[in-house]
Formats: C-alpha cells, sequence, structure tokens
C-alpha cells in the first residue's frame, strides 16, 4: 500500500502542481522544484491537552513514504507533574522557512527545516487559531475566545496593532491574494471580514443561524461555509453581498452527543480545486463529502473514521484529506490509505496540521490548516 500511496502521491503532486501555481502561489511559495521531499507537520498536543495522542511538540511524518514518521521537533518545556498547554493553531511559510504554533497562552515560530527557535512570545488574552499572510509577513491571531485579533510580525513576534470585534475571537482565514483576512469568533453569528492594508473590519457575512465554528472561503472570495452551533452540516454565505444564501443539513445521520466542542460538525474544507466540500460529524464518527460543483452542495458520500473528527484539511495537490483522527483519506476513492503513528507506536491525532516541501534543504511549498479553495 505505500510503494502504491508513493507512485500516485508524486505522479499527481507533479501535474496538478504546475497547473495550480498560478492560482495558489502566494499562500505555497512559487514552487520551481517539484522533487522535493513532502512532509506533514503535525502539532502536538492538538486534541485539547491529551498527550495520548502524539505527546508534545511537532511531529513529521514522511507523505512520500507512507507518511512514516521522520522527526520529533521540540517546542515547549513541560515542567512534571504539569499539564501540557492546548495547542490552538499551526501555520507556516514557504517565502520565510518558518513554521508557527499557538497554544492557549503564546506563539512560536521556528526554521522548519532546522527546528530551531527563532522567537516565543506571550500575548495579552492568549492565543487562538491564527493565519499567516501569503507573502508571509503577517500573522493574524485571534486572541483565546476574547474580543480582538492582534496583527502579529512574523518576523519577530511583536504586535504592530489589534482588531477589535468583540466576537469571542476564535478561527481566522487569510484570502488567496492576501488582501482580506476573515475572523470568527464563539459569541457571533457574523463572519467580518478585514482590510488588511488598514487592519480594519470592512463588513461582515450573516448572520449565521447560530454562532460560527469552523469555516472556509472559496478562492475568488466570493463564498464562505460555515459550521454552526447546533447543525450537522453547514451554511453557505455570499462575501460580496452579505447575506446568508444556503443551509444544508447532512442527510442519513442523526445529531447525538459529541466527545468535543459541543458542536456536532466542527471541521469544514473545500478541495483545492473546489469540486467537492468534506464536512465532519463529530457524533457519527464520519466525515461527509458534498458535492460542491452545485449550489447549494449535494451530499454524495460519507467515510467512517477511528475516532471523533474535530477538523479536516487537504493535501497541497488535493490528493488526500487529513482528518483530526489521524487517518489520510484517499480523497478519489474516498478510502483510508495511512494512520498516524509517532515513533512510540502511539496513535497520532491533532486537530492542527499541515503539508511543507522540502528541497535542497529550503522550504519551497507549504499548506495550510484550512481547507481553503484554491480557485480564482
Amino acid at each position: 500500500m505505500n510503494t502504491l500511496l508513493n507512485t500516485l502521491h508524486r505522479r499527481s503532486f507533479v501535474k496538478s502542481l504546475i497547473a495550480s501555481v498560478p492560482a495558489s502561489s502566494l499562500l505555497h511559495g512559487d514552487v520551481k522544484d517539484t522533487k522535493g521531499r513532502h512532509l506533514l507537520y503535525v502539532a502536538n498536543p492538538g486534541i485539547r491537552n491529551y498527550v495520548e495522542h502524539g505527546g508534545v511538540g511537532i511531529t513529521v511524518f514522511d507523505i512520500g513514504d507512507g507518511y512514516k514518521f521522520v522527526k520529533r521537533i521540540p517546542t515547549w518545556d513541560v515542567p512534571e507533574a504539569q499539564k501540557p498547554e492546548n495547542v490552538k493553531g499551526v501555520a507556516a511559510s514557504a517565502k520565510s522557512g518558518r513554521i508557527f504554533v499557538t497554544t492557549i497562552n503564546r506563539m512560536m515560530a521556528l526554521d522548519a527545516v532546522s527546528g530551531k527557535k527563532l522567537w516565543d512570545n506571550t500575548y495579552e488574552g492568549g492565543c487562538d487559531r491564527m493565519a499567516i499572510s501569503p507573502d508571509g509577513k503577517l500573522l493574524y491571531t485571534p486572541q483565546f475566545e476574547g474580543p480582538k485579533w492582534h496583527v502579529v510580525s512574523a518576523d519577530d513576534g511583536k504586535v504592530i496593532t489589534t482588531i477589535e470585534t468583540k466576537s469571542g475571537s476564535h478561527n481566522t482565514v487569510y484570502s488567496l491574494d492576501g488582501k482580506r483576512c476573515y475572523l470568527a469568533g464563539l459569541k457571533s453569528p457574523n463572519l467580518s471580514v478585514a482590510d488588511t492594508k488598514t487592519h480594519k473590519v470592512l463588513t461582515t457575512v450573516g448572520p449565521f443561524s447560530n454562532v460560527i465554528r469552523p469555516f472556509t472561503v472559496n478562492g475568488s472570495d466570493t463564498l464562505c461555509f460555515v459550521n454552526i452551533n447546533g447543525l450537522l452540516g453547514f451554511e453557505v454565505g455570499d462575501i460580496k453581498t452579505g447575506k446568508k444564501l444556503h443551509r444544508v443539513e447532512v442527510e442519513g445521520y442523526k445529531q447525538g452527543p459529541v466527545k468535543r466542542h459541543g458542536c456536532p460538525s466542527h471541521g469544514i474544507a473545500l478541495t483545492p480545486d473546489e469540486k467537492e466540500l468534506w464536512v465532519v460529524d463529530g457524533a457519527n464518527n464520519t466525515a461527509h463529502v458534498f458535492d460542491a460543483t452545485v449550489m447549494p452542495p449535494k451530499q454524495s458520500a460519507s467515510i467512517k473514521l477511528r475516532d471523533s473528527p474535530g477538523w479536516i484539511s487537504f493535501s497541497i495537490d488535493g490528493r488526500f484529506a487529513y482528518s483530526s483522527t489521524g487517518e489520510i483519506i484517499d480523497a478519489s476513492s474516498k478510502k483510508i490509505v495511512a494512520a498516524l503513528r509517532d515513533e512510540a507506536g502511539r496513535d497520532v491525532q491533532s486537530e492542527k496540521m499541515l503539508e511543507i516541501v522540502v528541497a535542497n534543504n529550503k522550504v519551497v511549498a507549504a499548506g495550510n490548516q484550512f481547507g481553503v479553495g484554491m480557485k480564482r
């Protein structure tokens, strides 16, 4: 299986990467060398602060070798008899070659290849799931469910300014062109859209039927797809008009109790080609696939997982879906083809992971933790 996975991934990566560079080069870096080593970086503990799902640190896996464990990059030391802080987000930049990790209190920058720590700062109100600008210069970093986002210099971690939404700052997505940043809070049914030049909120999308949880946007900045409290499924918003367009409920499955997040669907992602929308189902340990070429998207498949999922994202080329349960899903066949295990043989689970491509000891491409559409 590993040999087949290897061959399929490498062939498809070269073809799809060449086709996608014009649309996605701002996000992933201008990739000239497609022969690099494709690695999956997984920040731990990425399921609350549960060390049983991969310990503490960034675990690195070789995508081209069947997701075999490569190494562990140390992050924070945990004093004896104390619990580690929950990791809240991960971001990387091909422009700078850096990877960034947030916990409920702080954010750290590391060299993605060597693992060297570059800076480690705490922030007023803590940190949540951040996003990095396509040029790798800015991080929009939410407080931990607070009233503000910090706009942070990726170079040294210093705060440049703040944006106050009073929405319970939580999740963040940068647009492909870098001109907008989308800000969602746990206390608001509206998605705020910030101008990244002025660092001011331009407009909002919504209100949706409940407060926004995970969300994603398409590459042309016309549509957003949001999970909300109380809904097994998602809602669709028109970014241009600011109106809610559709409510889509998962069919054939009952909405039941979930392990975490208190939200039936806590995880949503577009495939890079925007043909499919994937949504998780925490109660039924399932990922549901929707045809996104029609509007509203139409349910087309479901995939059973080994545990309760709380996030979903994709490889850069879109061939593989990454479930927070640590399972790797072939996006075409909808079959699970691998499962992450660390150096101790533990099943690794994390809601914070992304792909990085390294060639000649340099980062040449970096994915993101969100399933953002790549069509322009």
